[in-house]
């Protein structure tokens, strides 16, 4: 890539010296060598100090029995901390029982990671080739 089109900030941002390119992908190789991308840093949400991957906090509600899809953001607090948020759309024909789902994720996420609500969603919004859109998430919060 030799930039972006008519936006030299935005080039001078994605690419580093030494021909590197910043993706804003979070990731990490384990002892075998293997990658694993755990977030994006748009993304992170920053709790009391402690970092938090929606991606972790969406795996664990994901497994949930008659969850479709979740969507996890940050909502920003008036001491300049961020609270874990999490909008859920159960799978067609599923009442999802919310109560049930936090005492899920009480016993799978250390309680910097919990969701401190859960919004029951219709349908999370997403790309044609199926991206979540966190951004009108974040808008519905505000």
């Amino acid at each position: 890539m030799l930039g972006y089109y008519r936006d030299p900030a935005q080039t001078a941002q994605a690419l580093l010296p030494g021909g590197w390119l910043h993706t804003g992908d979070i990731g990490y190789v384990d002892g075998t060598g293997a990658l694993f991308i755990a977030g994006r840093s748009k993304d992170l949400i920053i709790r009391s100090g402690f970092n938090v991957y929606p991606i972790e906090v969406e795996a664990v509600i994901n497994a949930f029995p008659g969850v479709r899809l979740s969507a996890v953001v940050g909502r920003p607090t008036e001491d300049r901390n961020e609270e874990v948020i999490a909008f859920v759309e159960p799978l067609p024909g599923v009442s999802l029982d919310v109560s049930l789902l936090a005492t899920h994720l009480r016993a799978q996420l250390a309680p910097y990671k919990r969701p401190a609500q859960i919004i029951p969603i219709d349908t999370i919004p997403t790309t044609v080739s199926g991206k979540i859109l966190k951004q009108p998430l974040k808008e519905r919060l505000a």
